[in-house]
């Protein structure tokens, strides 16, 4: 299980708090990383997003742990994640465009998601609870394995 996860965003707060109201959770400033922001879940497993001024990246710093250095903001990335909540597709599209983001609902073969870019440049697929069904009943490990070994279409996505 991943408990948390960080991103970079020009407007750390604002992207924090829409991703806490689409958690149904709160967003609060993350202290260790100045101008920072964390989206709770405020779930039973700590579920959150950290979210971090853009450029922000991580480097290891011995055992007292990784320090943040401010670097140019280099726009869409490779990092993406997917998010059950339980809040419905039409609130979440709803949200993404009050935000003035990008959000499509997208058959990714096996199950849907509604994704939506943070900032246009971060994505993040959603997953409403009918979505989030969906999911689940396709990474099972006994079907999800299963497939990734025949390579059935739908069970990786390219390009």
């Amino acid at each position: 299980m991943i408990h948390h996860l960080s991103i970079a965003a020009r407007d750390p707060q604002q992207a924090a708090e829409v991703l806490a109201e689409l958690m149904g959770g709160r967003a609060v400033p993350f202290p260790p990383n100045p101008g920072s922001f964390f989206a709770l879940q405020l779930d039973d497993h700590g579920s959150g997003v950290e979210v971090y001024p853009a450029g922000t990246v991580l480097q290891q710093n011995g055992a007292v742990g990784g320090k943040f250095i401010r670097a140019e903001h280099r726009g869409h990335g490779s990092t993406h994640f997917a998010l059950s909540v339980a809040t419905d597709k039409a609130t979440v599209q709803a949200v993404a465009q009050r935000a003035g983001w990008d959000c499509f609902d997208c058959n990714r073969g096996p199950f849907h998601v509604v994704e939506v870019w943070v900032e246009n440049d971060t994505m993040v697929e959603i997953l409403p609870p009918e979505y989030a069904a969906e999911y689940l009943a396709f990474t099972r490990p006994d079907k999800f394995a299963a497939g990734l070994a025949a390579g059935r279409p739908g069970t990786a996505r390219q390009g």
